[in-house]
């Protein structure tokens, strides 16, 4: 790693990442029980006609740099990438698209077009998959960031890495990553992404194909939490705080803002807003400010509380 690229370590959020790890996960490519509750409940691969984009993700090694191009940073939107793929060089994508492991055999012969319709297809599956969960699945990785930038600032990037994934750690002046290939890439002025994902769980991976911003990928904080059903609050709790601050605490398995919880609960932000107030004056939950979201989670005092059991 340069002196230069040392100082150019950030964080991103990629949608398309999201879309990919999503369709491999339905292929079982990416299987992990931790998504069964989402595989159980979303659209079949076969229903959204999406073959081609199917078959290039059925790759067990290498799938593509194009189709999920780096990000700018957390607030890339799935648009903003589709209009990347879309302008990639055919060149570039032939010699990805000849790097892929699988049989692509149905794919268009001309790379422009197998681009588009490639393009297409993701675009038909963000839509389908990943846009009515995006609001949850966004703040989740946001959440991810704030407290990896809080782990930056505390240790620096040894500190960092060292939580981040266990294939993951810093040696001198060089992040080494335990994959299955086997490279060396200097990582220049132009730094490091990292770029937390929900459907990389609980593996990592790395773009280091030429032109492509070098980034490396892995599996977000809270996911395990993502798919279960809302912990209930225990009665006791219920009766000692009232039943919409117990609901809020319960809510709080993951970082969420006032919105998103305003919006589950079905209550006005406001009102949310002055019992979240509350429970953090009481020490049950902290905040941090995430650009300009204000992520609210538990404390330890707040996990106690909902073990809290009935007397029997």
């Amino acid at each position: 790693m340069t002196a230069a690229g040392s100082q150019r370590i950030r964080f991103a959020i990629s949608p398309l990442e999201e879309v990919l790890g999503a369709v491999q996960t339905l292929l079982g490519v990416r299987g992990h029980p931790i998504h069964l509750p989402w595989v159980s409940s979303a659209p079949a691969l076969d229903d959204l006609g999406v073959p081609e984009l199917a078959a290039v993700l059925s790759a067990r090694h290498y799938i593509t740099e194009f189709l999920s191009p780096p990000p700018d940073g957390p607030e890339t939107t799935a648009e903003t990438q589709l209009d990347t793929v879309r302008a990639t060089p055919p060149r570039q994508v032939a010699l990805e698209l000849a790097m892929v492991d699988a049989d692509l055999s149905g794919l268009p012969d001309d790379p422009a077009t197998a681009r588009d319709l490639l393009a297409d297809q993701l675009e038909t599956v963000w839509n389908a998959l990943l846009a009515p969960a995006w609001p949850t699945l966004r703040e989740l990785l946001a959440a991810d960031i704030a407290h990896r930038t809080r782990l930056l600032g505390e240790g620096g990037l040894a500190k960092a890495l060292a939580e981040l994934h266990p294939q993951v750690r810093l040696a001198e002046t060089s992040i080494l990553v335990d994959v299955q290939s086997r490279e060396r890439l200097d990582i220049d002025a132009r730094g490091l992404l990292l770029i937390p994902a929900v459907f990389a769980w609980p593996n990592v991976g790395v773009v280091t194909v030429p032109p492509w911003q070098p980034a490396l990928l892995y599996p977000a904080r809270g996911v395990a939490s993502l798919w279960a059903p809302p912990t209930e609050p225990p009665d006791p709790l219920t009766n000692l705080i009232g039943r919409t601050r117990a609901l809020l605490l319960a809510r709080l398995d993951q970082p969420s803002p006032t919105v998103d919880l305003a919006q589950q609960l079905r209550l006005a932000p406001a009102t949310v807003s002055a019992h979240l107030t509350t429970l953090r004056a009481a020490g049950l939950l902290t905040s941090d400010r995430n650009r300009h979201r204000v992520l609210y989670r538990r404390t330890a005092l707040g996990d106690a509380l909902l073990q809290t059991r009935s007397p029997q």
